[in-house]
């Protein structure tokens, strides 16, 4: 459909923007952009639009599927170009950073407030539903909906949770920044999962940490283990299902969006509050439009979010048992913010107790050895 001295040329614009980008990687970009980034975006909209000019030219034809051919590459163009002609058209209600992900440099860019975008739509002429297990209470106000302009509603969940499931907090263990915590946590992980017989997902806020935890594991700890790196999802977590003994140790993306229910979870690990990074570059910005209110404002809702989302993988039916153990002492020593993060999460027992934690894991994995239902300990 073009000539091979098309091809090359776009090739070549597509070459020169990545070196532009280069440079930048991992950083956020000014407001305005960066110049040699933007002669490269102009080169490369330019040559687009020219591309997808030719491809109008070339005239219809008897063969359909040539037709399709032309016609997709000609929508390919011109989706392309309007992302171009977007990210050539920064000013300060966006933010811009640059990423790479495996060969490829990308450069990404998103609303610092989506507010003022989302909120005119979901007010217009029809009824809008937002809905999640874990919706944070500033919702509303964050895509840009007034008091007077939504109604919410807060659905009991059908689990009995004060009597199902205990939330412990590691009171005793260094604070993350210690030198001395990783190794006391490590430790302190080790009797957990060894009181529990496996049974555990483990949660971690970076892969550093997560492969940290399967090579001191292994030492110590005699029941299957499996990491996030050893198979795809999918597979993981059918593999987790199948051996109650088995333990999974998995990052970000298994905080969410997963489903075990029954014998094979007990103990949901989580080695640190998941505050966002401080290098972000989205969130760097929106703390910068926040001001001093920013951990209020920005990091915090996104912590009680996540740790609600990762808390909320123990108890997925009315039978299940277990306890979430969050190794970070600062849930249970931080007075200024621990409550937003403890009020985010459901209604669990809780104790900073280790022995309570531990006791209660045992007894639920003598339970499950003997095949007795699990649900024969709601009273004890």
């Amino acid at each position: 459909l073009v000539d091979p001295e098309m091809i090359d040329k776009l090739r070549d614009v597509g070459d020169d923007l990545s070196d532009a980008l280069e440079p930048y990687v991992g950083e956020r970009l000014p407001p305005g952009g960066v110049e040699d980034i933007a002669i490269a975006l102009d080169r490369a909209r330019d040559r687009v639009n020219t591309t997808v000019e030719k491809l109008r030219g070339v005239p219809k034809g008897k063969d359909s599927d040539a037709d399709a051919r032309r016609l997709r590459a000609e929508q390919a163009g011109l989706s392309l170009l309007g992302e171009l002609i977007e990210a050539s058209a920064l000013d300060a209600s966006n933010v811009a950073w640059v990423e790479r992900s495996g060969n490829e440099t990308t450069l990404q860019v998103a609303p610092l407030d989506v507010a003022s975008m989302l909120g005119p739509v979901l007010v217009e002429n029809r009824t809008a539903i937002l809905t999640s297990a874990t919706l944070p209470q500033a919702t509303a106000a964050a895509v840009g909906l007034e008091e007077d302009e939504h109604d919410r509603i807060d659905v009991d969940s059908p689990f009995d949770y004060p009597n199902n499931a205990l939330l412990y907090c590691a009171k005793h263990l260094p604070e993350p920044r210690s030198p001395e915590y990783e190794r006391a946590m490590l430790t302190h992980l080790v009797e957990l999962m060894s009181s529990a017989g496996g049974r555990t997902l483990g949660l971690f806020t970076s892969y550093r940490m997560m492969d940290a935890a399967a090579e001191f594991l292994e030492t110590y700890i005699k029941t299957p283990i499996l990491t996030q790196r050893d198979y795809p999802k999918p597979v993981l977590i059918e593999k987790f299902k199948e051996d109650p003994a088995t333990s999974l140790l998995a990052t970000l993306g298994f905080w969410q969006g997963i489903d075990i229910p029954g014998p094979s979870l007990s103990l949901v690990t989580i080695d640190r509050l998941p505050f966002p990074r401080p290098d972000d570059p989205l969130l760097s910005a929106r703390r910068d439009l926040a001001g001093r209110h920013a951990f209020k404002l920005i990091d915090l809702p996104r912590a009680s979010t996540l740790l609600a989302q990762g808390a909320g993988r123990l108890i997925r039916s009315k039978s299940d048992q277990g306890v979430v153990a969050v190794l970070d002492s600062r849930l249970s020593t931080k007075k200024s913010y621990r409550w937003d993060l403890i009020n985010a999460l459901p209604d669990f027992t809780r104790t900073s107790d280790p022995e309570v934690a531990m006791e209660r894991l045992r007894t639920i994995a003598a339970v499950g050895a003997s095949g007795t239902d699990a649900s024969a300990l709601d009273d004890a």
